[in-house]
């Protein structure tokens, strides 16, 4: 008897809960897996088809981060290629500790994730396929603990 009432009332939570996690207006969101062990040489590629120019999107990137990280922070390069061929260059600081070495992102155990605002307000100028190129930028040849690197664009609403 008390299942059945826990089940009517799970179910309109389980509806919403659904609806909700569909209304977000996503351009774009994808991750790529980068298995612990991550070359200095080796980019990040992610290609987005844009046909609206007239909104404005959010762009975030998410970063998967084992515990045994060694740093505070990571640091990237960027670059974004536009679909008329001519690119921009950008340095990205991504702090994932505090100065005390708390870890900065959300998750249980030993996996930490960081949801990090690149840009707001953001139009892109022309319609096309973009592509977005990250390199790590750390000291180091290999870089090691990042799980996975992804790129999110939100349309603002």
């Amino acid at each position: 008897m008390l299942s059945s009432r826990f089940k009517i009332l799970l179910f309109p939570l389980f509806v919403a809960l659904l609806l909700t996690s569909c209304n977000r207006a996503d351009l774009f969101s994808q991750a790529v897996e980068i298995h612990g062990v991550w070359p200095k040489n080796n980019a990040v590629k992610f290609t987005v088809p844009v046909t609206d120019t007239l909104s404005s999107y959010n762009f975030y990137l998410d970063i998967r981060h084992s515990g045994k990280y060694r740093y505070s922070n990571l640091y990237l390069f960027m670059q974004t290629r536009f679909p008329n061929g001519t690119y921009t260059k950008d340095t990205l600081e991504i702090m994932l500790a505090t100065v005390q070495g708390k870890w900065i992102g959300k998750g249980w155990g030993e996996i930490k994730e960081d949801h990090v605002l690149l840009r707001s307000k953001l139009k892109f100028p022309m319609s096309g396929n973009y592509e977005f190129l990250i390199w790590q930028a750390m000291r180091v040849d290999t870089l090691r603990a990042i799980k996975s690197v992804g790129l999110n664009i939100e349309k603002v609403e």
